[in-house]
């Protein structure tokens, strides 16, 4: 889809208003990602990346960034090599978060999504459709999924915040958003990545697997 199509069409629903479609109903009920991702188009990266969020908020010290980490890792991988929507292996687009857990995660980011929504909007849409753009936000997220993973303390608050940013750049097409994303992600990358050297030392683990 082109720039000028995106600008043209109609009024697409905002993240609060996307929240609060997912959190009502039967709170017992599972949502599948599959149909948490249908007809987002190229807002769906943004949609995924905030689901896969959700668990670097649950206050167990090791448990979210596991489950939160390789996903948000999955998520950079396919922007790293320019894939338009997102893919899901099966028994992951067949699964997905309760809607009690929706409520909480959309009651927990209320005050901050009010206050966002009020200043984000489609803008510098070219920051985030093109390739050199999509590689590098990829290769961010790669990174900070990473750290996320690893079990540094008091950090998952920290990262899950700023992805939700990346997020929510994602969601409401907003390239200024990014831009601010960009800096602060590779800051965190800088303090508690390089410096530290447990980013370098996962990277290698990662390579040893692969291999």
């Amino acid at each position: 889809m082109t720039q000028r199509a995106r600008q043209e069409r109609p009024h697409e629903a905002g993240t609060r208003a996307l929240l609060d479609g997912f959190a009502e109903g039967d709170p017992n009920e599972q949502l599948r990602m599959s149909d948490v991702l249908h007809g987002l188009g190229d807002r769906s990266f943004g949609m995924l990346l905030f689901v896969s969020t959700i668990p670097a908020f649950i206050p167990i010290p090791g448990l979210g960034g596991a489950i939160s980490g390789p996903l948000v890792i999955l998520i950079g991988l396919q922007q790293l090599f320019g894939m338009r929507e997102p893919w899901l292996p099966a028994f992951l687009a067949r699964r997905g978060p309760h809607r009690s857990a929706m409520a909480r995660f959309r009651d927990l980011l209320a005050p901050w999504l009010t206050r966002l929504e009020k200043l984000v909007r489609p803008r510098a849409t070219g920051m985030l459709d093109h390739r050199l753009a999509d590689f590098f936000t990829g290769l961010l997220l790669v990174l900070l999924g990473l750290l996320l993973s690893l079990p540094i303390p008091f950090t998952n608050f920290l990262f899950g915040g700023l992805l939700v940013v990346f997020a929510l750049a994602l969601l409401e097409r907003d390239g200024y958003l990014m831009a601010i994303a960009w800096v602060a992600g590779v800051i965190a990358i800088a303090v508690f990545g390089i410096l530290s050297g447990s980013l370098a030392a996962a990277a290698a683990r990662w390579i040893d697997m692969l291999m």
